[in-house]
């Protein structure tokens, strides 16, 4: 089997050509819209435009997120540390961005916090392809540090009022449309096409779906594995900015959650824990229906902690449900 056909049969088993996954999608779009339904009746809140903007707000923080996630899962791997690297890299370019700071620059604080990202997933990528350490463990590991050195940056303090000119980017609005939305439609094309148009992203499709035989194949596993990890650190760190400069506040343990919600958003979306099968379509799809769902709980009073729960639960019923689906075919 040569290079190309076996990339190919990999893109096309996750692919639009393919009918199960146009199945899946239309599938998750009914799900989304009798979601809709089931919010609106239960709260007349929900249905108000600013509540609506909220959710589509939120949603596209998660859905930037989760585009690094679903590159990595795609791969047969999961990376725990998105949050606390989203959390490190805010809380390293904080400072620059008070009000008043003499001598700060937004475009040389968001470079600072992206190279953070990209040597914290080099580091992941490298114990994943070179040390052979199970992502699970290597990216648990990434996180702790992360999470450490947060908090030795900051302590438990909170850094608040940031300039007017970086908090566009979380908060402004262009043409009556939120600027998160705008650059997670933008990041979300990007990666389609990185993933679909390009040979890394073939390759990435390529090592979820056999990574032995894609080895034999001529494809760069390990290269690929290390470029994923890479990729997926900048896009947590450049969320963990969008996140700060929306709030107007940084602190050490404002992403504790969120790789959670970027694996269930995933998920949702149809990517395969196993790997080789998913889109970052699919990721924003599932990323809207978990913050619905949240939007939804909080409008009829639901303790949040129950919020944490349901979203576990949210990520062992996609992977059964996929699992059995599996199975039937």
């Amino acid at each position: 089997m040569t290079k190309r056909h076996l990339e190919g049969e990999a893109v096309r088993a996750g692919g639009f050509a393919s009918p199960r996954t146009f199945s899946s999608i239309m599938s998750r779009m009914a799900g989304l819209l009798g979601l809709f339904v089931l919010l609106a009746l239960s709260s007349p809140a929900f249905l108000r435009s600013q509540n609506l903007i909220n959710v589509l707000r939120q949603a596209s923080l998660l859905t930037i997120l989760s585009c690094g996630m679903t590159l990595v899962i795609l791969t047969g791997g999961i990376d725990l540390s998105v949050g606390a690297v989203a959390t490190l890299s805010s809380c390293m370019t904080a400072n620059l961005f008070r009000v008043g700071q003499p001598g700060s620059s937004v475009l040389l604080g968001v470079a600072t916090a992206l190279l953070v990202g990209a040597l914290c997933g080099l580091v992941n990528g490298l114990m994943v392809a070179k040390v052979k350490l199970p992502p699970f463990i290597a990216t648990f590991g990434m996180m702790q540090v992360a999470r450490g050195c947060s908090l030795l940056l900051i302590g438990g303090n909170i850094i608040y009022g940031f300039r007017r000119d970086f908090r566009f980017l979380g908060a402004g609005v262009i043409g009556g449309i939120p600027v998160p939305i705008m650059i997670a439609a933008a990041v979300v094309g990007v990666i389609w096409f990185i993933s679909r148009k390009t040979v890394f992203g073939r390759s990435v499709y390529a090592t979820g779906a056999n990574k032995r035989a894609a080895m034999l194949s001529g494809v760069h596993v390990d290269r690929a594995l290390v470029q994923v990890y890479v990729l997926n650190g900048v896009i947590a760190a450049f969320t963990g900015l969008l996140y700060v400069a929306r709030l107007n506040a940084a602190e050490p343990g404002f992403g504790d959650q969120l790789q959670l919600q970027a694996i269930a958003a995933t998920v949702m979306g149809g990517a395969a824990m196993t790997g080789g099968r998913g889109d970052v379509t699919g990721t924003a799809v599932g990323a809207l229906i978990m913050m619905m769902i949240i939007n939804g709980m909080n409008l009829n009073g639901i303790s949040s902690l129950w919020q944490q729960a349901l979203t576990g639960a949210i990520i062992i019923c996609a992977v059964l449900a996929e699992n059995l689906s599996q199975r039937r075919k």
